[in-house]
């Protein structure tokens, strides 16, 4: 009996000296003493650095953000100065633009013939005793901006020929396509063929005429339609001077420049071509459907 009893109180001694041993030191939190275990969860649920940092590859390599594109040469537009002539006022800060048909750029297409008449066409210069003259295809006429413009066409066979747009070839006529007056054509090829590929550029031929003004039928102070005619170059622009400055004026598609209200109409006329010349006319009077010459003309090139 004394045995057990000596033994239990032997145990009793040994249990408390063990929790005394794992009891934590005055002083000590209890949450402290967990922060290990705390951590290691923390750890693995850390959120992503702020958005302000810069993300990184799995290399580790900053990503350096996507510039913004730089103009190469070949996009930016170079200003082009215009030749120097007597009458000629300086270009514009920038070229105009030169619509679809492009200077010193080379097209192919086909050609075809049709009856040009008195060569009258949409394009609305009147009757026309040369008929070396072409309509273009709606596409590349691009509304009238072609009008006038002389082109230098060229057969497969080595022949060629230098016609003026003066009328408009609607679908079907397809892009690149030039329907040529019966007369071109048959300089070309025999008018049995019908139809035959050709390749085409814009020319500014050596003409020592001088350009013309024509107010269109109907015009008056309150209303009028301008039309430049026997133009070297392609007409990118038609301004008039207004009360409030030089005024440009749309074109339309029967190639006329417009001026709906009257502003301008009677004044100074300026005219720009598709390489940047400007021509500044004065004297021309407000007479509806008269041609009226003048002392100037666009430079060659």
């Amino acid at each position: 009996m004394l045995g057990t009893t000596a033994v239990l109180s032997a145990v009793g001694l040994l249990v408390c000296l063990a929790v005394t041993a794992l009891r934590p030191a005055p002083g000590t939190d209890v949450a402290t003493a967990a922060a290990p275990v705390a951590g290691i969860e923390a750890a693995a649920t850390t959120p992503s650095p702020p958005s302000s940092l810069p993300p990184t590859d799995v290399a580790g390599s900053a990503v350096t953000p996507a510039a913004t594109p730089t103009p190469t040469a070949g996009v930016t537009t170079a200003t082009v100065r215009p030749s120097p002539t007597a009458t000629a006022q300086s270009s514009a800060a920038t070229v105009p633009s030169a619509g679809r048909i492009q200077p010193k750029a080379s097209y192919k297409g086909v050609a075809t013939a049709y009856e040009a008449g008195d060569g009258n066409g949409a394009c609305l210069f009147g009757p026309s005793d040369d008929l070396m003259i072409a309509a273009m295809n709606a596409t590349d006429y691009e509304s009238s901006r072609a009008c006038g413009a002389y082109v230098l066409v060229r057969a497969a066979n080595g022949a060629s020929i230098t016609v003026r747009i003066t009328n408009v070839c609607p679908l079907p006529c397809a892009p690149g396509q030039l329907d040529l007056s019966q007369q071109a054509f048959a300089k070309l090829a025999d008018l049995k063929v019908g139809r035959i590929p050709i390749t085409w550029s814009l020319l500014s031929p050596g003409t020592s005429g001088t350009l013309s003004i024509r107010y269109k039928d109907g015009s008056s102070p309150y209303w009028c339609g301008i039309q430049v005619i026997n133009h070297r170059n392609p007409v990118a622009r038609l301004e008039v001077r207004a009360a409030s400055g030089w005024r440009q004026l749309p074109r339309t598609a029967y190639n006329y420049f417009l001026a709906a209200d009257g502003g301008g109409c009677g004044g100074s006329i300026r005219i720009t071509d598709i390489y940047g010349e400007q021509l500044t006319i004065d004297g021309i009077a407000l007479k509806a459907d008269v041609v009226q010459p003048t002392r100037v003309q666009f430079a060659a090139h």
